[in-house]
């Protein structure tokens, strides 16, 4: 949808008028469907693929405009956030070598995006969600100059009416608010095109529906987000939460939100999706004028139907139907939304090659599955992969209930290898990419899994900062060897050559984050045997919205115990506690930190935001810990 001029709606007037053109398309869509005016004799299929932009710090780089001009290559264009990119691979038809041609095209893409970035003093990476992105990277200052984005991000926030608000639960919680579009910015993925003729369009569509979880579930590499482990496949929550305008006070209601799975089968035909589409969810942004769609069809071009693909464009069905015009004849896609970015090129090609053998293999052999399984059985298979990836229990059409590993191994690659071979893909071929898949799901190798277990590998030994820096690292040299997902070696810190003012350069990198704190209404007592039990030399004071009021630390109450006459009184900590301690922001430098700790003689830093909540604590002990480490690797040097 980058390649309309958009507006935002001010009045009633320009929304009438976009429905009005909207409806018209519509009404051409479906006749074209009854006319047989969409090609339906040929099957292309294609890609889109999303990369993240890095610096050397492997840290979220706005390198977007900057590498769009080095390139000057129609197939790449921009994203939401200044460090997401796109490439748009070329249609080919579903034959013969096109398997092979998707994978070496994506890899000249890719490679020539890198070494753009690399001119830059940045990189690429393909990852679902990016580790070391933070929420600070969330703001509309790294949003991409294009006003379809301004006005998308002022329309959905006028429909919310308040902040977006997320909310995330896997081994870890995450919980937050934000006030714009930007946490869509922290999803990459890889987005497979299947051309179906109108006719077989339901059938399709609803396979494609039926085949979401299990595909998904053996590509999951999306675990990280913001420090935290979540869901195997984070992505699905996040987007969803990141664009949701439903409220909460219409919680009687039951409101589709605009990233979604879908509620039913399709019964009869794509115009049913696109009605709903239409009826459920309001126009968010349009355009200035609008082709008539009928006039084109009497002139013979094909409509470009641009009022209505603006509209489908902002509401985000995991498999979206997909109108668009090839040597000039229009046709219907579907577009696979699931898959994340990565781990490696020949990996999403693999994912691309076992979704497209199901695709024609369940409709060889076993059709429709609308009168074979509940819709919302289904619908429970995507929630239980994206959670859990191939740990998640699926039900099938014959109304068993499979360990996902079962279910791949045993029922669904044979199915893809006949469906590969009917549209007579080469032999050598599927057995290249279906045997990517095969491997991985037997080695019991994710994406998610190899970062998860990355991480828990490195965390004996190294922070938060050092691990998810490594891990991206890690991951872009792995992806320049070509190899699959299942012979990649666990990353670890020492393969990073990241230099370490660029991994320590600010406090964030360095603050703990768990803290124990207190309120300044409750005992000093309880505080006094909180640093006993936990050996705390500083406890911060905070009240009901995490705001710092204040600081306890251990030489004052030894000071108040000795000076105490009454052991029994109930003394509240606001009576000894520091009111106006020096406090710091996570964007502070770490060597202007250290520098206020000496001048002012403190052995610690609250870290508040912008709006005085507390984030974190930075003491002498976490800097004597990060000096000691960098003398240890200069004595190894």
């Amino acid at each position: 949808m980058g390649e309309f001029n958009v507006t935002s709606y001010r009045d009633e007037d320009q929304l009438r008028y976009f429905t009005k053109a909207l409806l018209r398309d519509l009404q051409a869509l479906e006749q074209m469907t009854k006319d047989g005016g969409l090609e339906n004799d040929r099957q292309r299929i294609g890609a889109e693929q999303e990369m993240f932009l890095v610096d050397r710090g492997m840290r979220p780089a706005n390198l977007g405009a900057r590498l769009l001009e080095t390139l000057d290559d129609p197939h790449f264009t921009p994203e939401l956030a200044q460090f997401n990119l796109e490439c748009n691979l070329d249609p080919l038809d579903f034959k013969g070598d096109c398997l092979r041609k998707l994978e070496a095209q994506n890899n000249e893409l890719v490679d020539k995006a890198r070494a753009a970035a690399r001119e830059a003093g940045g990189d690429v990476v393909l990852i679902g969600i990016l580790p070391t992105l933070e929420i600070e990277d969330m703001t509309l200052d790294n949003m991409t100059a294009n006003p379809r984005y301004f006005a998308l991000n002022d329309a959905l926030a006028k429909l919310r009416g308040g902040p977006f608000r997320l909310r995330i639960k896997g081994v870890d919680d995450l919980r937050l608010t934000h006030d714009t579009i930007m946490l869509e910015a922290c999803n990459t993925s890889y987005q497979v095109h299947l051309q179906i003729p109108a006719d077989e369009f339901p059938m399709h569509y609803n396979i494609a529906q039926l085949v979401a979880a299990p595909v998904m579930s053996c590509a999951v590499n999306s675990p990280l987000l913001f420090s935290k482990r979540l869901w195997r496949e984070t992505r699905l929550a996040l987007f969803q939460q990141s664009v949701d305008t439903r409220r909460t006070e219409v919680h009687h209601r039951d409101i589709q939100p605009r990233v979604s799975f879908g509620a039913s089968w399709v019964k009869d035909s794509v115009i049913e999706l696109y009605r709903e589409d239409i009826a459920r969810f309001r126009t968010l942004i349009g355009a200035e004028e609008y082709e008539d769609p009928f006039e084109a069809l009497e002139a013979g071009r094909a409509p470009k139907l641009n009022a209505l693909r603006m509209h489908t464009g902002t509401v985000y069905r995991w498999n979206r139907a997909c109108y668009g015009i090839s040597d000039g004849k229009p046709h219907l896609r579907i577009e696979n939304r699931l898959l994340p970015a990565g781990p490696s090129v020949l990996d999403e090609v693999a994912n691309s090659a076992f979704w497209l053998g199901l695709m024609k293999g369940v409709a060889n052999e076993i059709g429709d599955p609308r009168e074979l399984m509940d819709f919302d059985d289904c619908k429970n298979n995507l929630l239980a992969a994206a959670r859990l990836g191939l740990d998640a229990q699926l039900v099938w059409v014959d109304g068993r209930t499979y360990p996902t590993h079962d279910l791949i191994l045993a029922v669904l690659i044979p199915i893809a290898r006949r469906g590969l071979e009917s549209v007579r893909i080469d032999n050598d071929d599927i057995d290249r990419y279906i045997n990517v898949v095969r491997e991985r799901v037997v080695a019991e190798r994710t994406g998610a899994r190899w970062q998860l277990a990355s991480v828990a590998k490195m965390r004996k030994t190294a922070t938060v900062k050092e691990t998810l820096t490594a891990l991206v690292h890690s991951t872009i040299k792995n992806q320049e060897t070509g190899a699959p997902l299942h012979e990649w070696p666990l990353a670890e810190v020492c393969e990073t050559s990241i230099s370490w003012r660029d991994q320590y350069e600010r406090i964030s990198s360095l603050m703990k984050t768990d803290l124990f704190t207190v309120r300044e209404t409750e005992l000093v007592d309880l505080a006094a045997n909180m640093m006993d039990w936990w050996h705390l030399r500083h406890i911060p004071v905070e009240d009901d919205d995490h705001n710092l009021v204040g600081l306890l630390t251990h030489r004052v109450l030894m000071r108040f115990a000795f000076g105490r006459e009454d052991t029994n009184a109930q003394i509240p900590v606001a009576k000894v506690m520091d009111k106006d301690p020096i406090r710091v922001t996570p964007d502070t430098r770490t060597l202007d930190a250290i520098a206020l700790m000496r001048r002012e003689k403190i052995s610690c830093l609250p870290v508040v935001d912008a709006d005085n909540r507390l984030v974190g604590m930075i003491t002498e002990d976490i800097l004597m810990g990060i000096a000691a480490r960098l003398l240890e690797s200069k004595l190894k040097e």
